[in-house]
C-alpha cells in the first residue's frame, strides 16, 4: 500500500482527511468520478462500509469513507444520517443550518445539547474492512459563529473551547472533532500498515 483513496467528493472532508493523514508514509489521493454509492445503511458505520467496500473494489487500492452526522437531543437525534439531506435532496448547507435555527427556535440553551459523530472505514481490496468511530460533544447556539470549516460546524459550540467549530484552526479541530477521533481508533491499524510499508524492500 503506497497510497490510499479518500472515498468522498466532499472537497471539506478531503481537506481535513488530508490534514489528520499528512504524517502517513503514503499518499492520500482523491476519488476522482468515484462510482455513486446509495447510502442505505441504517448506521454511520454501515454507509461508511457501503463507500469504503466500494472505492476500494473500483479503485483496486485501499480506500477510506466515512459517514457522518450532527445529532441534537431536542430533535430526537435528527438530522442524524440524514444530516445532508435533511433540508431536501438539493439542499445546501446555509439551508440546512436556517432550518436547524428554525426547528430549535423554541428550545432554550440548557436543551440544546448535540453532538457530532462520525465513523471511518478502511477498506482493502481484498475485502477486509477496519472500523473506527468518535464523538464531539456541544452545544447549538442561536447563531452561527466563525467561518471555518464546513456543514454545520458554525452552530456548533464547544464550551470547553469557549468555541465553535467553526472558529477553531484546522490545528485544533483536528485535535478534537468527531472525524479526528474516529481516525485515532484506527491508529493501530494505520501504524501496522506503515510498519508493512517501511518494511518492504
Amino acid at each position: 500500500m503506497d497510497r490510499l483513496v479518500i472515498a468522498t467528493q466532499n472537497r471539506g472532508k478531503l481537506r481535513e482527511f488530508r490534514q489528520l493523514l499528512a504524517d502517513r508514509p503514503f499518499e492520500v489521493v482523491a476519488a476522482e468520478s468515484m462510482p455513486d454509492v446509495e447510502e442505505t445503511g441504517e448506521t454511520y458505520a454501515a454507509n461508511a462500509t457501503l463507500k469504503a467496500r466500494a472505492v476500494a473494489a473500483w479503485a483496486n487500492e485501499w480506500a477510506l469513507a466515512d459517514d457522518s452526522g450532527l445529532e441534537v437531543d431536542a430533535l430526537g437525534g435528527e438530522p442524524g444520517l440524514r444530516s445532508t439531506r435533511w433540508a431536501g435532496p438539493d439542499s445546501t448547507e446555509e439551508s440546512r443550518n436556517k432550518m436547524l435555527l428554525a426547528r430549535l427556535a423554541d428550545v432554550p440553551t440548557e436543551r440544546r445539547t448535540a453532538r457530532y459523530r462520525a465513523a471511518c472505514v478502511l477498506a482493502a481490496p481484498d475485502g477486509r474492512l477496519f472500523v473506527g468511530e468518535g464523538v464531539c460533544e456541544g452545544v447549538v447556539l442561536t447563531a452561527g459563529r466563525g467561518e471555518r470549516g464546513f456543514g454545520y460546524d458554525p452552530l456548533f459550540y464547544l464550551p470547553e473551547r469557549d468555541r465553535t467549530m467553526a472558529e477553531l484552526s484546522a490545528e485544533e479541530k483536528n485535535e478534537i472533532s468527531h472525524r479526528a477521533r474516529a481516525l485515532q481508533a484506527l491508529h493501530s491499524v494505520f501504524k501496522a500498515l506503515c510498519g508493512e510499508i517501511e518494511a518492504a524492500p
